[in-house]
């Protein structure tokens, strides 16, 4: 198909918006570009599907994702938006909303909108909470309508005030696919009845994300962390210049047995890997200028704390295929003790790796290892380090045969549970069983519950409902077309959904 059919066919595109019309020409203009130079190796792992550079466009001229101080905004003001610093909640919300339409992103729209609670609750003085919630339910609507990406990713907790409460209750009202949420818990702070807010919301929405404060603050510097996108998490006031995946599944079939896969392929491909990064992040911090924003020249972000994240999925095939294991196998990978402890192995090597190598634009000079939650285009491989569709054991089984891949991911691992709708009428169940998994290590806590018009695909948020009139009428939500792809594709309908009553013991005690 010659360019001129190509855009021919996306402005006659009855299912899209004129906006979205425009997103996949820019898109065309940007893939008719020279690729940043890399070696024939390199560009025939991507041509054979081992290694994918995320669809990020041949000349990276913006960070895949942008981690703004959204804080220091806020009380500066912006001489470049005109903006003084905040004063109430109105101005403030008001200030984020400007800033929200300048922040770029592999998806062109924000991914990152903040810590809320963290970032509203200086603005709140003098307003009783009826007046906080109307505010913040407008506010909600407003980023859903105008900003309709199920990647915009917004962070509250791990400490309980009016600002999180309300966040909860008005995204359990609403219902809505944008934006994704990320409730940080912290054992040593957050009280049990806020985290039993945040489950009851599971049971309702299947949102929010319940990430592990602690082990995600650790990893991190003073200035701090965000979780944006799916689950991703970040330097605060940095983000992430590229994400590069490795298949895994690939690359173990390409290996004639285990020792051959740790001591060649492996090394092998993630050496190229790093090929990739360096000839990609090189281009955006060399000669696409984005660091003379006025993002940077306003102390919001500054280059150093940008890293690339190193991704690999395919993990469960990987080890099924070293071991010679069919995946329904009661010996394959997720079920057996034996194939746990080589998908371990597997993940230690990668952190081995990823530690070990410099990179030229990374925080403190590394990439940030990553689980790539898969993409729609993805067949017959699984996502990250999950258990295969269709396959998954009860919940307690399922958790403890991944926690322990979760401590090498410093950059992001999301597991998705896939809940039977009993648990709402015993929501204490999804309590226990997220306090028993962030107590075995878990980064994240993340669960769907079937009955539920919105669920997860790889970590962001779709409705079924629209799923199915997709076709017909397509969707104001960009995101529901990698849902519709991802549903055909990927067989996230095949997940299983299981009880949690009573299965939930062994993993908790408290």
């Amino acid at each position: 198909m010659t360019f001129r059919e190509t855009f021919n066919r996306i402005v006659t595109d009855p299912s899209l918006t004129p906006k979205q019309k425009s997103n996949y020409l820019a898109l065309e203009a940007e893939a008719s570009l020279a690729y940043p130079q890399v070696s024939s190796a390199v560009s025939q792992a991507m041509d054979s599907g081992i290694i994918c550079d995320m669809f990020e466009g041949h000349a990276p001229f913006k960070p895949r994702y942008v981690l703004p101080d959204y804080a220091k905004y806020l009380t500066q003001g912006s001489k470049y938006l005109e903006l003084k610093p905040a004063r109430n909640l109105d101005e403030a919300i008001n200030a984020l909303t400007i800033i929200y339409h300048h922040v770029p992103s592999v998806t062109n729209i924000p991914v990152y909108l903040g810590r809320l609670d963290e970032l509203l609750m200086p603005y709140v003085a003098n307003l009783d909470d009826e007046a906080i919630y109307n505010k913040l339910r407008l506010f909600w609507i407003m980023l859903d309508r105008t900003l309709p990406d199920a990647f915009m990713h917004v962070n509250i907790g791990p400490s309980d005030n009016i600002i999180c409460r309300t966040i909860l209750r008005v995204d359990a009202e609403l219902k809505q696919v944008a934006p994704n949420l990320t409730f940080m818990y912290d054992p040593n702070t957050t009280p049990d009845k806020l985290l039993q807010q945040a489950t009851d919301n599971i049971c309702e929405c299947s949102k929010p994300h319940i990430a592990n404060y602690p082990i995600h603050a650790q990893t991190f510097d003073k200035t701090g962390f965000g979780i944006v996108s799916c689950y991703n998490s970040l330097p605060l006031a940095g983000g992430a210049n590229t994400l590069v995946r490795l298949n895994l599944k690939q690359v173990a079939l390409l290996a004639t047995d285990s020792q051959d896969f740790f001591t060649h392929t492996l090394p092998y491909y993630c050496r190229l890997m790093y090929e990739l990064i360096q000839a990609r992040t090189s281009y955006l911090h060399e000669e696409s200028h984005f660091f003379t924003s006025f993002l940077v020249e306003e102390g919001l972000i500054e280059e150093t704390r940008f890293a690339p994240m190193f991704g690999i999925y395919g993990m469960a095939e990987a080890v099924n295929s070293l071991l010679g294991e069919a995946e329904t196998s009661p010996k394959s990978y997720g079920h057996n003790e034996t194939a746990n402890k080589l998908g371990y192995q597997i993940s230690a090597a990668l952190n081995k790796i990823v530690k070990s190598t410099p990179v030229t634009y990374g925080y403190r000079g590394r990439a940030l290892l990553h689980a790539q939650g898969g993409i729609s285009l993805d067949k017959g491989v699984t996502p990250g380090v999950r258990i295969p569709y269709g396959t998954e054991p009860d919940p307690v089984t399922h958790i403890q045969a991944l926690a322990e891949h979760h401590q090498y991911y410093s950059s992001g691992i999301s597991e998705i549970l896939t809940i039977d709708e009993t648990v709402k009428s015993n929501p204490q169940a999804m309590y226990q069983l997220c306090k028993g998994a962030l107590s075995l290590g878990l980064r994240e806590f993340t669960a769907n519950v079937a009955s539920n018009d919105l669920v997860r695909v790889t970590g962001y948020m779709i409705k079924l409902s629209d799923i199915a009139a997709f076709k017909k009428r397509g969707s104001r939500t960009n995101t529901t077309g990698l849902g519709a792809q991802a549903a055909a594709n990927t067989g996230i309908s095949n997940r299983k959904p299981r009880v949690t009553s009573h299965e939930q013991a062994p993993c908790y005690e408290s």
